[in-house]
């Protein structure tokens, strides 16, 4: 009897998906984008034409893990839905073939990464009110003879939930100052700062006059006291840290909360004589003082309790402000230890939203005047640069 072949009826248990992506699924990525390429350093807008402006939709809809086993970043053997949301990126043509034209370098975690970033930002911003706007003040200098860069995407990270309007930017660019060694230097760019700043809180930008200001800074140290000395005490004011290890500017919502002390070093033979050391970025002590700070002059500090100095110590908010704390009731005790006192001999070695503070705090009808020193590798030493608040 012959024996006749019968096709089998049970089903594969590997079903290859469709290649359409369900349209619910492309709605919640266009949503999760918020219309703007994904990949890290793009944020293309992708609803209107960049050119024209001509509304419509220029995105594609890429796979991380690819749809099929042979393609970029094919997926190992097992169950597997190449349209999962988590899986999808909106990207705009150009980095969608960069990305599958180099798949070694745009592997899945890399990606999976920029897009995690991405849609945690778009959801930032959405949460934002209108009614918190801030307008932004940026300066910009050299550090090492390297000019800084401060991003607008990391500023509005920074600021949330406030956000910064189109109009809502206030730059002030010491890049293109760069022999630091010449000390005409330090006059000519503290001259800047201050015409820069001297109609500022007069101008109209996005919602008129600023009624909350954000101070993004990374100049000498000198510079970002002179700046401080420019803003107003009425206006809210939120300084920012650029923290070393995110690069970023966003404060953490917790961390330790670092106290600071102070007192005196030594005591000096004329009461009108007083040098500052204040050691937060670094351990200053006697024997940084520069020849000309000698016996005659008393010698404060200020340094963390409990802590060593060191780079990264402000992680918080709260530390700055238990720093300002302790600034301010030195300097107010010195004041009146020293009813004859000009000014104060200032050696700062602090991050810099600690130098805008201590610009910012004085008062200047009340508080002593403040001869910035800053630290010059010619010279292996400190060496006066300017002088703020003069009394």
């Amino acid at each position: 009897m012959a024996v006749r072949s019968v096709r089998s009826t049970v089903a594969s248990p590997v079903v290859k998906p469709s290649r359409t992506i369900p349209a619910r699924t492309s709605l919640y990525l266009f949503t999760r984008a918020g219309g703007r390429c994904q990949l890290r350093g793009c944020n293309d807008y992708l609803l209107e034409h960049h050119v024209t402006k001509k509304r419509g939709i220029y995105a594609e809809r890429a796979h991380i893990w690819a749809y099929r086993p042979d393609g970029a970043r094919g997926h190992p053997e097992g169950e597997f839905d190449p349209h999962d949301i988590g899986n999808l990126m909106l990207l705009c043509p150009k980095c969608h073939k960069l990305i599958d034209d180099n798949a070694e370098e745009y592997p899945v975690d890399r990606l999976k990464r920029d897009k995690s970033e991405h849609e945690a930002r778009i959801l930032r911003l959405t949460e934002t009110s209108p009614d918190l706007t801030t307008v932004a003040v940026v300066l910009r200098g050299r550090i090492a003879s390297d000019p800084v860069t401060i991003g607008l995407h990391e500023i509005q990270d920074a600021v949330l939930p406030r956000h910064v309007g189109e109009r809502g930017l206030h730059e002030i660019d010491l890049t293109g100052f760069r022999d630091s060694d010449d000390p005409a230097f330090w006059s000519v760019a503290a001259t800047e700062i201050r015409d820069r700043m001297s109609n500022f809180y007069s101008t109209k930008f996005e919602e008129g006059k600023p009624e909350h200001v954000s101070v993004f800074a990374l100049a000498p140290i000198p510079l970002l006291m002179t700046l401080g000395a420019c803003l107003s005490d009425k206006v809210p004011t939120t300084l920012f840290q650029r923290h070393r290890e995110t690069q970023g500017w966003v404060w953490k919502e917790s961390g330790p909360e670092v106290q600071f002390r102070s007192g005196m070093l030594r005591e000096g033979t004329d009461p009108t004589k007083i040098a500052l050391l204040v050691s937060v970025s670094g351990r200053l002590g006697l024997a940084d003082l520069p020849p000309g700070i000698d016996a005659a002059y008393t010698v404060y500090h200020i340094e963390p309790d409990g802590r060593d100095p060191h780079l990264g110590l402000l992680e918080t908010n709260a530390t700055l402000e238990a720093f300002r704390r302790c600034y301010m009731g030195l300097i107010r005790a010195i004041d009146a230890t020293h009813p004859k006192l000009n000014r104060i001999h200032m050696f700062p070695a602090v991050p810099a939203p600690f130098a805008v503070a201590m610009g910012r705090d004085l008062l200047s009808k009340r508080d002593p005047g403040m001869l910035v020193y800053d630290y010059d590798k010619a010279v292996g030493g400190f060496a006066a640069r300017l002088e703020i608040n003069q009394r």
